[in-house]
């Protein structure tokens, strides 16, 4: 999260730059480019410290800070945008706009995440791979691919994707050795089992965040094992995939569990339904509220990367979260000085 300051490497890229107090300004002999605003340290006991950096492609996040991934679906029947990014042209102007309100990472995904008309292969990657090639192209950015099928995957990379967002926890096995063969990143997600596209029913866990580490934990070795950079592995609880919204309210209050593994931690709230159920609120495009709560106690508890439709509030709820933890200071403080 953030102390907020612009700081230009040699190269003259702009990045985003702060530190936790007590910690050196930077690792010696290290350049790289950023993503993030710092995260503050939670409650004691929680967080990771002193961690080995995130690094995704050409870019290292370090440790102590949080990014932002902006979602961009090309499809026409996303839950919330109903299709508002499909066209290119859209989709380009969405991500423009995401850089600019602070992401680090742009999520490009090519199928509808819940049930709906069938999407395949070639279609996802029609949608998918020359996109993120056109990304690429515009914006210094890191691309991710949200995908379960290796051969999306492949495409997506070939193109220069630098992560992939395995949304469905391992479904397709072969996507790890896709990583693993161009070295990019993987998020492995819990879902608890759960196929591609399917909504829970009467899901029943004996413990669903002692299944959410072991899962996740053994996927991210899994991919490790197969040869994706360690340091470029991510873990995700699976918010509303595989679990009803009482599962997923409380794998966000045992996050620390996660967090604790030290794989840094991805969660995506935004306005899901477990935000709609637990205030009962049924259009997705009124749960910015309970998203961005979601996101500050996330963000408190050591959440590392933040998948929203809705980047600048996003930013300002973690840079705020950092503001209270003491990690980054006022933007402005006259009050009281005249």
């Amino acid at each position: 999260m953030a102390v907020l300051l612009l700081v230009v490497r040699p190269w003259g890229l702009p990045v985003r730059a702060g530190r936790r107090p007590g910690r050196p300004a930077g690792r010696a002999g290290v350049e790289h480019a950023t993503l993030s605003g710092r995260r503050g340290a939670g409650p004691a006991g929680t967080g990771r410290e002193d961690g080995v950096p995130l690094r995704l492609g050409r870019h290292v996040v370090d440790d102590d800070e949080t990014v932002v991934m902006a979602i961009v679906n090309r499809t026409p029947d996303s839950f919330y945008d109903k299709g508002a990014t499909y066209a290119e042209g859209a989709a380009l102007e969405a991500v423009a706009r995401a850089v600019e309100e602070g992401a680090g990472i742009v999520d490009v995904g090519g199928v509808k995440a819940g049930p709906g008309a069938e999407v395949d292969a070639a279609e996802e990657i029609r949608r998918t791979a020359s996109f993120v090639a056109a990304v690429r192209a515009r914006h210094d950015v890191v691309v991710s691919v949200d995908t379960w099928r290796a051969e999306v995957g492949r495409a997506a990379c070939l193109e220069g994707a630098e992560l992939l967002n395995d949304a469905w926890g391992g479904h397709d096995p072969r996507l790890a050795e896709v990583a693993a063969e161009f070295g990019v990143g993987l998020v492995c997600t819990h879902t608890g089992g759960a196929a591609p596209r399917t909504r829970p029913h009467r899901v029943a866990y004996d413990d669903v965040m002692a299944d959410v580490v072991a899962r996740t934990t053994a996927e991210a070795e899994r991919a490790v094992a197969l040869g994706v950079p360690r340091e470029s592995v991510l873990v995700d609880p699976g918010h509303d995939f595989g679990k009803s919204t009482r599962h997923s309210l409380e794998a966000t209050r045992r996050l620390p569990e996660l967090v604790a593994t030290g794989w840094p931690v991805l969660v995506s709230l935004s306005r899901k339904d477990f935000v709609g159920e637990a205030l009962d609120i049924a259009a997705p495009a009124d749960r910015l509220v309970g998203t961005l709560a979601a996101t500050s106690v996330s963000a408190w508890l050591g959440a590392r990367v933040f998948r929203a439709h809705d980047v600048a509030a996003t930013r300002q709820t973690l840079d705020m979260v950092a503001s209270i933890a003491g990690t980054r200071p006022p933007a402005v403080a006259r009050r009281g000085l005249a």
